[in-house]
């Protein structure tokens, strides 16, 4: 684990025995890179896709993806419950990136529970009852990631931890031309909060400076360790 999550207030029965790291390489899930999180700032850019706080809450924008609206038919909601896992999946990347960039220290490994999942679920049906369902794509890989009943590592609906697991909302009844859009909040400890705001700021993507900046180190912390 990293050093802020050994430090944090979490108690020892509820604290992870496993580095969330190594679910993400049996998962087969691919975080992207450096180069690819990176390549893009805050330049013209109406939202940001990750707030850091200093009470060490981290609130993630919402992502829509999927072939369409959702309705009460079984492969319709798998269609739905693929899309909002390939969602979770993005998240995995960009908080990675957004907790790592900058050095600090930090990692998904500092991720200390889960607070709040929202899945608003596009369907033009009235009568559609499916959102929960279709929300479910979503949280399930955030719990196989890093722990929860609902996970695929759980055995017998326990896992050995329950980080991953979140208060949630999955809403129906949008129209667009996706599926889903999840948005989530996650804990981390505050001093890791504090340490990355007090580095390149609350934001990310980053101001174009600190981009370029953080670019710089970062290219320069390969080269030494290469």
């Amino acid at each position: 684990m990293g050093t802020f999550y050994d430090d944090s207030i979490v108690p020892d029965h509820l604290r992870r025995d496993f580095d969330v790291y190594d679910r993400i390489r049996e998962l087969d899930l691919d975080l992207g890179t450096f180069d690819s999180w990176m390549g893009r700032d805050l330049k013209g850019a109406a939202i940001c896709s990750v707030i850091f706080h200093e009470s060490g809450l981290v609130y993630l924008s919402g992502y829509g993806y999927g072939p369409g609206h959702m309705y009460d038919d079984p492969e319709r909601i798998k269609e739905g419950q693929d899309a909002a896992q390939y969602v979770a999946d993005s998240m995995l990347g960009r908080l990675h990136w957004a907790l790592s960039c900058g050095g600090e220290g930090g990692d998904l490994n500092d991720v200390l529970y889960t607070v709040k999942g929202l899945g608003m679920v596009v369907s033009t049906d009235v009568a559609f009852h499916g959102a929960p369902a279709v929300m479910n794509g979503f949280s399930k890989r955030w719990q196989s990631v890093f722990g929860g009943g609902g996970g695929a590592f759980a055995e017998d609906g326990e896992d050995s931890n329950y980080s991953g697991v979140h208060a949630r909302s999955a809403i129906g009844g949008f129209t667009g031309r996706f599926s889903i859009e999840p948005e989530l909040i996650v804990a981390i400890p505050p001093e890791l909060a504090k340490a990355i705001i007090r580095n390149r700021g609350w934001i990310f993507p980053l101001p174009p400076k600190e981009a370029v900046r953080i670019r710089a180190e970062y290219q320069q912390t390969q080269g030494k360790s290469a």
